[in-house]
């Protein structure tokens, strides 16, 4: 028997990185994933992976592009004609993601395009899913930001500033709807093993080496997200969470507690190894 038997919960953002891993953890924890994304095919791949695992949960795929808010309408609706109600919503997915730069030059453009692919979505689900936990006298919002939200990072001026938004989102919703029985806690993601080596943080911007980063954490270890991220999603999805609400947790194995002296020899490693 899981935390989360019987539950119903959607997850945007379900067919990779820290959105497969929750996924993956709720429908081994019971629950029924509403599972969201642009890719279908990726998220056929994880109900497969559900269904071989043989967890007891299941796996809705939905197709959903978070720029559009029919889609996200008829993916709130999908979710209610089949199952009946709401548990769980968590907000993962991120847009832009492939499109960051320095200050000087973002442009409004791009950061409207950062928002709307973040704390715009959220909020638009969390206003559309309000009602139908209400009615129950329950539900769980879970949002995601990151680092960058809350502390300086390179070459991701829109991304910061669209997940610091995020982070006042969760506040306000978890106070605001508090009266309804919901709970809204928000979580700064695992590190992803793989994350460091391909993503372009800018355009002339290699990305930093997982060794570097190894290096940085306190642990001496890169997270994985259904290994590491997951328990912790699972946990504020379940009712074990019930008395916590507008929190935000960073789940990186302290590399964000790192101080500034370390990651100045850290990024100095970096530069030499890349000469």
């Amino acid at each position: 028997m899981g935390i989360l038997d019987g539950k119903v919960a959607i997850i945007v953002g379900a067919s990779s990185g820290v959105g497969y891993g929750c996924a993956l953890r709720y429908a081994e924890e019971g629950a029924h994933v509403v599972a969201a994304a642009r890719r279908l095919n990726k998220l056929e791949e994880l109900k497969a992976d559900v269904e071989g695992k043989g967890f007891t949960g299941t796996v809705l795929p939905v197709q959903c592009d978070i720029y559009k808010e029919d889609d996200l309408d008829n993916l709130v609706d999908v979710a209610v004609k089949e199952y009946g109600h709401i548990d769980v919503l968590a907000c993962i997915a991120q847009g832009a993601l492939n499109d960051q730069h320095d200050l000087e030059h973002t442009d409004t453009a791009n950061a409207l395009s950062f928002f709307k692919g973040g704390p715009v979505y959220t909020l638009y689900l969390t206003q559309k899913v309000r009602p139908i936990m209400a009615e129950q006298g329950k539900g769980k919002i879970i949002t995601c930001a990151s680092g960058a939200g809350i502390r300086y990072t390179p070459h991701t001026t829109s991304y910061g500033m669209a997940k610091a938004a995020i982070i006042s989102l969760t506040k306000t919703i978890a106070m605001e709807y508090g009266k309804y029985g919901i709970r809204c806690n928000c979580f700064l993601p695992v590190i992803q093993n793989d994350f460091f080596d391909k993503a372009e943080l800018g355009k002339d911007d290699p990305g930093i080496p997982v060794s570097i980063m190894q290096m940085l954490s306190p642990i001496g270890k890169m997270g994985g997200s259904y290994a590491d991220g997951s328990p912790m999603l699972a946990w504020l999805g379940s009712d074990q969470s019930d008395y916590i609400n507008g929190q935000v947790f960073e789940i990186d194995g302290g590399i964000g507690q790192t101080s500034p002296a370390t990651v100045l020899t850290g990024l100095a490693a970096m530069k030499q190894e890349q000469q």
